[in-house]
């Protein structure tokens, strides 16, 4: 590693980032089907993609990536998607011997992958769990058949359930996703269903309320009328229960939507909300690469044919490649870290800003109680201000 490199790991904006981790995501980009709520770079294709040469691809886009980076200690892979348990475990173990190559893997490396209950196969959990992945994360999504079939989801309860029991048995650490604030939903209807859900006994459950994205198909029923989702009084309420019914049971929200018994957190998604370093691989990746004494924010060809050839024709998929200024770093650390309950360096924030909080506005939130400062200098939303974090960001951000 050149000494700007070595540098860039260790400081940036004049604080240490090393122990933030350095995380790889890949992005597998297709689906059996696209789901009508979902705005993620998902393709459906009718003849099943070149995986060979997909794996190939990817390999090159890590070596380029490494080639910037130099050394780094990787403490994450994470394969998301689309459907990434669409691959067949010879694949993922490709991609992963790629990373082994180029990086080194920390010892206790969480590798995960995202599956959905249609593709799981107890056969191809084994294979996957040999090629190196010791943690997968389910897209249950919910747990009654009329709002699975509503939310254009291909399994039953009953099949989710199965999944469930199959991954417990093949990896070490499991998660699975539910989407809350459903159409129609009551909060007598939710708890019921939470609390189903966590009797399951796994390690680490991320709770979404649904969100009407624009593009999708859920938009444009809600813009006519035909797609009513619960208002802002029953959301909170549905909220209240999230956090109730969680803590309940010994699942911690240690981030605003993310749940987990002590010692389970995602230490990917750790990587995003602490300003680590993580490399985005694949179709429409995202990343952040601390490369020559900056801070790099990378994005890839979203459309896999078109990504495919760029690789094969120059090594890389990159269509965004662009050095953050200060006041960007600044925003996005606070965006991020006030997601998790274990907050912000106050210290950090002011190295990466130039500034402080604006002291005002700073102490209007905390008498609200909305915030606070901890003896350790940390600032963080407290439960009654994650509800409104976003006007918390930006009145903060100002």
């Amino acid at each position: 590693m050149d000494g700007d490199a070595a540098r860039s790991r260790c400081h940036i904006g004049g604080m240490s980032t090393a122990d933030s981790g350095f995380a790889v995501y890949v992005h597998w980009p297709f689906c059996l089907a696209k789901c009508p709520y979902c705005d993620f770079n998902s393709h459906v294709r009718h003849e099943a993609p070149d995986e060979a040469r997909f794996a190939h691809a990817i390999a090159a886009e890590i070596a380029h990536t490494a080639g910037r980076t130099g050394a780094r200690e990787v403490t994450s892979v994470f394969f998301g998607g689309g459907t990434p348990s669409l691959m067949k475990p010879e694949t993922v173990a490709t991609i992963l011997d790629a990373i082994a190559r180029h990086w080194t893997l920390k010892p206790n490396i969480e590798i995960t992958l995202e599956a959905n209950p249609t593709s799981v196969e107890a056969e191809r959990f084994r294979g996957y769990r040999s090629a190196g992945v010791n943690r997968v994360s389910l897209g249950v999504q919910a747990l009654d058949d009329a709002s699975l079939k509503s939310l254009g989801r291909m399994h039953t309860a009953d099949e989710a359930l199965a999944a469930v029991a199959i991954a417990k048995a093949a990896f070490p650490r499991v998660s699975f996703d539910l989407i809350y604030a459903r159409p129609g939903q009551t909060t007598d209807a939710w708890r019921a269903e939470l609390k189903r859900a966590l009797a399951e006994g796994v390690e680490h459950h991320s709770l979404y309320q649904l969100t009407i994205e624009d593009g999708t198909p859920f938009a444009a029923l809600h813009r006519a009328g035909k797609l009513l989702v619960p208002d802002a009084d029953l959301a909170r309420d549905l909220w209240d229960v999230t956090q109730e019914t969680c803590e309940a049971a010994g699942y911690s929200a240690y981030e605003i939507s993310n749940h987990a018994r002590p010692g389970a957190e995602s230490q990917h998604n750790l990587v995003y909300w602490r300003s680590g370093e993580y490399a985005g691989i694949g179709p429409g990746a995202h990343g952040r690469l601390n490369v020559f004494g900056g801070r790099a924010a990378t994005a890839t060809e979203k459309h896999p044919e078109r990504w495919l050839a760029r690789v094969e024709a120059e090594g890389h998929g990159l269509i965004t490649d662009e050095e953050l200024g200060a006041i960007e770093r600044a925003d996005e650390f606070l965006l991020m870290g006030l997601r998790l309950r274990e907050g912000i360096e106050r210290a950090r924030f002011r190295f990466l800003a130039g500034r402080d909080f604006d002291a005002d506005r700073l102490a209007t939130l905390s008498e609200q109680g909305l915030v606070e400062t901890t003896g350790e200098g940390r600032l963080r939303v407290t439960p009654e201000g994650f509800p409104v974090l976003d006007a918390i960001v930006a009145d903060l951000a100002a």
